[in-house]
């Protein structure tokens, strides 16, 4: 795997940390917004031949990639349901036609009762590498393997002059990464993603590769996908790991995010569609496909407006062109006494909201699918192609105000460090909501009034003065890995000193499971809640032990893994041992630094 260049290996002298720190202070100046009632197009409009005519998956095409299905076992839980076991009869099944075109992938084969497994998942993709042609170039990565063994791919996608890290940031051009099945039970997006790897690699989505390179993870979660379950092989949530990093699986993620650096990632899923919703509201799911954005602390504001104007917009329209229905995401815990629904949670654990702090545009896709069997694939994989194919095109007509709006976003990000506040932890507004949904019997419409929790507009729970940085002692070296995972720089202290920092003092503590707006988060075990009060004091810090500044582009990220009092930090989860391993640096440290390997 390509690793990004390191930085010099050696650096001394307090004068250069602390000239770095103060001139990040200076302020960073705001690039004009392009105007929204401009079109995308007068910024990056490619020419009207390179124009993707909708729909995809109309027919095969010479040289389509073809696997082999009569001999693909059945996987558990990837079975048809008979229709005696589905949760709603013909009325409500008449409510979802199939599209007008068909998709073509192993797993969707007339006859078959298995969706695509991981073998032929990387068949196909490792024939479609093969298989490149002209100017475009195809390359499967081996991202590291499942807890079970099992190969976990990526296939990039590029007209630059080579598919390693260094060719495509010198191609100038955007890198978007698509990913699916993080939940082993949620098909649809690994099936949509085969569908567009091959409509990128030699198909009607190829000419898009003029203005992007795109990277496909089709299966994040092979274990889960080959039983059926929605967690990884251990019984962890992944899709709740993107922080800790405790699975192979999330790790293998992080690491392609890190090298590669994507301005947009977009998590393709799939949503319960009757369960506890058909047990607290006696109804139906009726939405195509749900939508959500990163919603958490400190998100960039200038990531999110993009997020909303130049992606959430087009897409909402695409859907609506293509008679699909959709919703901001929503969810509701697994208790049946509790009757909020919740959009999508606001901690930094989800590969969504992760990435928010990754200064990339963050975007969920989730269509009607867990609970339902094959019923209605070809519709959900028709939402998830429609859905991901418009973030694509997004990033092909925004290409310029993207990396305009990142490079701000790094520079400003960086230069609040030892200024003003940060949000150390937020959480959603509570409101109501009218949610359409579906009779059981009739498959009529169906509103339902709710109580809402929406994370569109947060609350801050908790906020304090932002530090310069955050010490570690030595014996945090596997939190520190972790940081350098997620993108952090991490400096190794070289020689003693002292620094004035905020140590915190523990003024209470219990044990409690993680949860989320589900419930308790999958595999998460017993977490430390303690209760913190930051006291300023000059504190001794050895050699060996760790500096991690906020002077740099990820600076939220520290916040979010290193403030104690939060259930995501990493000494809630015990990566971090003892408080006093920990501090928050509150003034330019006059140390000497190497970094970390």
């Amino acid at each position: 795997m390509d690793t990004l260049p390191s930085r010099p290996a050696l650096r001394r002298g307090a004068a250069l940390l602390a000239a770095a720190v103060l001139s990040a202070c200076s302020s960073t100046p705001l690039p004009p917004w392009p105007d929204a009632s401009t079109s995308p197009g007068t910024v990056s409009q490619p020419p009207a031949t390179r124009t993707v005519p909708p729909p995809l998956g109309t027919a095969p095409r010479p040289g389509a990639v073809t696997a082999p299905v009569s001999e693909s076992p059945i996987t558990p839980g990837a079975v048809d349901a008979p229709a005696a076991e589905l949760p709603y009869g013909a009325a409500v099944a008449a409510r979802f036609p199939d599209p007008p075109v068909r998709y073509d992938t192993p797993g969707l084969a007339d006859g078959r009762r298995a969706f695509t497994t991981n073998a032929e998942l990387t068949q196909w993709l490792r024939q479609l590498a093969a298989a490149q042609r002209g100017t475009t170039r195809a390359q499967m990565l081996d991202l590291g393997l499942s807890q079970r063994s099992e190969p976990i791919h990526a296939l990039v996608l590029t007209r630059a002059k080579g598919t390693d890290v260094a060719a495509l940031d010198a191609s100038g051009r955007p890198t978007v990464l698509l990913i699916g099945q993080q939940h082993g039970d949620e098909p649809a997006g690994s099936e949509a993603l085969l569908v567009l790897a091959r409509e990128l690699a030699q198909g009607l989505l190829e000419p898009m590769l003029e203005r992007i390179n795109v990277i496909l993870v089709p299966r994040a979660n092979p274990d889960g996908a080959d039983a059926g379950q929605r967690t990884t092989a251990n019984g962890i949530d992944m899709n709740r790991d993107h922080l800790l990093l405790q699975t192979p699986e999330a790790r293998a993620l992080a690491r392609l995010v890190r090298n590669y650096r994507p301005i947009a990632i977009v998590d393709a899923h799939e949503y319960t569609v009757a369960g506890r919703f058909l047990e607290k509201f006696q109804a139906i799911q009726r939405y195509d496909v749900l939508l959500q954005h990163a919603t958490t602390a400190n998100v960039p504001e200038f990531m999110t407006k993009a997020a909303l104007e130049w992606y959430q917009q087009p897409l909402v329209k695409a859907l609506g062109d293509a008679g699909l229905s959709q919703e901001w995401y929503y969810t509701t815990s697994t208790r049946p006494d509790d009757l909020r629904v919740s959009m999508g949670g606001t901690r930094p654990d989800t590969g969504r909201n992760v990435n928010g702090l990754k200064n990339a545009v963050s975007l969920l896709v989730e269509t009607r699918g867990v609970g339902i069997g094959r019923t209605h694939i070809q519709r959900r994989v028709h939402s998830q192609v429609t859905a991901l194919t418009s973030t694509l095109r997004s990033t092909v007509e925004r290409a310029g105000n993207l990396e305009q709006v990142r490079s701000f976003v790094a520079r400003d990000t960086a230069a609040q460090a030892c200024r003003g506040e940060v949000v150390v932890e937020a959480g959603p507004t509570s409101t109501q909501h009218d949610l359409l949904m579906l009779d059981p019997d009739t498959g009529a419409d169906k509103t339902v009034r709710v109580d809402w929790d929406s994370s569109l507009r947060l609350r801050a729970l908790k906020h304090r003065a932002r530090p310069c940085g955050y010490w570690l002692g030595a014996g945090a070296a596997d939190a520190v890995e972790r940081l350098k995972l997620l993108g952090l720089q991490v400096m190794r202290v070289a020689e003693p000193g002292s620094v004035l920092a905020d140590i915190y003092q523990e003024n209470s503590r219990d044990t409690a499971d993680r949860q989320d707006v589900r419930g308790t988060v999958a595999g998460s075990g017993q977490i430390i809640r303690a209760q913190v009060t930051p006291v300023r004091s000059a504190i001794d810090v050895p050699a060996g032990s760790y500096f991690v500044s906020l002077n740099q582009p990820l600076s939220n990220l520290a916040v979010a893994a290193l403030e104690p009092d939060t259930q995501s930090s990493y000494f809630a989860n015990r990566l971090i041992a003892n408080l006093a391993d920990t501090a928050r640096v509150m003034a330019p440290p006059s140390l000497v630094f190497e970094e970390t390997d």
